[in-house]
C-alpha cells in the first residue's frame, strides 16, 4: 500500500480495530500524539507500538513546547518552562538564556524519543507582540526577531542533540494575528520583515509548519498554508527553507471547506505533508483518501530530517546518562528569573 502525504491524529490512548483498519488501508507518513493518547509511559509503548505493527517506520510526532503546550506531563514526564520563561533570562545573562533554551530542547527531545518519537513541534518563532492573540503570547521566546532566532535555534540544537526533529512554527509567522486561528481567520497585509526574521535566520531547521493566515497584499483569497504564492514565494524562495514543509493543523477553524479537501489544498499549494490532527475516524479517512503519497522531493526532504537529527545525535554521545544532572542544571539558570 502506497503512503499518503498525511499526518493524522487518534481517537484516544489505543488503536481501535477501525483505526487499525484505516491506517492499513491508507498508510500515513505519520501518526502525532496529544494528551488525550498519552496516560503513562507503559500505556505510550503499547500505543506506538501497535501504530507501528500496522504502519512500520511511520513517523510518530508529538507537540511538546514546554509551558501551557506539552502532551508529555508529571507526574511521569518532566515539567518544562515556557519559551517566555527562558527569554526573561536574557535581562540577566545571554549565555544563560541560550544555555537553558538548549537544555529544554535536549530534555524535551530525551523524553520524547523514549517516548517513541522521532519528530517534535518545537520551537516557536513567532514574535510575542502587546495586543496580538494571546494564542502566541508566552509561547514566544521574545518580541525581538534576533532574540528569537538566538534562543529558538539554540532550543532546536538541543532536541537534534537528542535525536529527534524539530518543527519551527508558524511560518511565515503568526506574532501580530489579533484572533487565535484555531478559531477564526486571521488577516493581515504582507508579513513583516521582524516576523520572517527569525524564520531566516534558523533556515537549516529540518522541518517548518505553515500558519493559517491570510496575507492580503499576497493572496487574497487563501491563507498561508493554501496559498502556493506564500509558501512558494515566501517561505521557500525568500527564505530560503528546503527542509519538510508542514501545514499547522488542518481541523483548526481558520480553514473552510472539508478535511480531505484542505488536505488536498494543502499539498496542491506546495506543502510536503498535511497534518490533521482531531482523531475524529471520519475525518480522518477523508484526509488519507484525499492525500496522494509524498512527492519525491518530499520523501529526499523527509531523509535528509532524519539523517540530520541522526549526525547531529552522534555528536552528543551519551546524552540520556546526563538527563538529571541537565535538569538540575536547568533548574539552576531559571532560579531568580524575571516574571513573565
Amino acid at each position: 500500500m502506497t503512503r499518503s502525504a498525511a499526518i493524522v491524529g487518534i481517537t484516544g490512548p489505543s488503536l481501535s480495530a477501525e483505526e487499525a483498519v484505516l491506517l492499513r488501508r491508507h498508510e500515513p507518513s505519520g501518526v502525532i500524539l496529544f494528551r488525550r493518547n498519552i496516560q503513562s509511559p507503559g500505556q505510550l509503548a503499547d500505543l506506538v507500538e501497535s501504530i507501528r505493527s500496522v504502519v512500520p517506520d511511520v513517523l510518530m510526532m508529538v507537540d511538546q513546547e514546554g509551558g501551557r503546550v506539552a502532551r508529555l506531563r508529571p507526574p511521569h514526564w518532566a515539567a518544562h518552562p515556557s519559551a517566555a520563561a527562558i527569554g526573561a533570562l536574557l535581562s540577566r545573562s545571554r549565555a544563560d538564556a541560550v544555555r537553558a533554551a538548549f537544555l529544554s530542547g535536549a530534555l524535551i527531545g530525551l523524553e520524547a524519543a523514549g517516548g517513541g518519537f522521532e519528530v517534535v513541534c518545537a520551537p516557536v518563532l513567532d514574535r510575542r507582540i502587546a495586543g496580538a492573540s494571546e494564542v502566541v503570547g508566552d509561547r514566544a521566546f521574545s518580541t525581538d526577531p534576533d532574540e528569537i532566532a538566538l534562543l529558538a535555534g539554540a532550543m532546536a540544537e538541543g532536541l537534534l542533540a537528542a535525536g529527534v526533529q524539530p518543527v519551527g512554527k508558524h511560518a511565515p509567522g503568526h506574532g501580530p494575528a489579533t484572533v487565535d486561528s484555531h478559531l477564526s481567520l486571521p488577516v493581515l497585509d504582507t508579513p513583516e520583515e521582524a516576523d520572517l526574521r527569525p524564520f531566516r535566520t534558523v533556515s537549516p531547521l529540518p522541518w517548518l509548519m505553515t500558519a493559517h493566515i491570510r496575507f492580503d497584499g499576497l493572496d487574497p483569497e487563501r491563507p498561508a498554508t493554501l496559498s502556493p504564492v506564500v509558501l512558494g514565494e515566501v517561505i521557500r524562495r525568500d527564505l530560503g527553507f528546503d527542509g519538510v514543509l508542514v501545514s499547522d493543523d488542518l481541523a483548526m477553524e481558520a480553514l473552510s471547506g472539508s478535511p480531505g479537501a484542505r488536505a488536498a489544498a494543502a499539498l496542491a499549494a506546495g506543502c510536503d505533508i498535511a497534518l490533521h490532527c482531531s482523531g475524529v475516524l471520519s475525518d480522518t479517512t477523508e484526509v488519507l483518501e484525499a492525500s496522494g503519497p509524498p512527492t519525491e522531493a518530499c520523501l529526499d526532504r523527509l531523509a535528509r530530517a532524519r539523517a540530520q537529527a541522526a549526525e547531529a545525535a552522534a555528536s552528543y554521545p551519551g546524552l540520556c546518562s546526563r538527563f538529571d544532572g541537565m535538569l538540575a542544571e536547568r533548574t539552576r539558570l531559571l532560579a531568580g528569573a524575571p516574571a513573565v
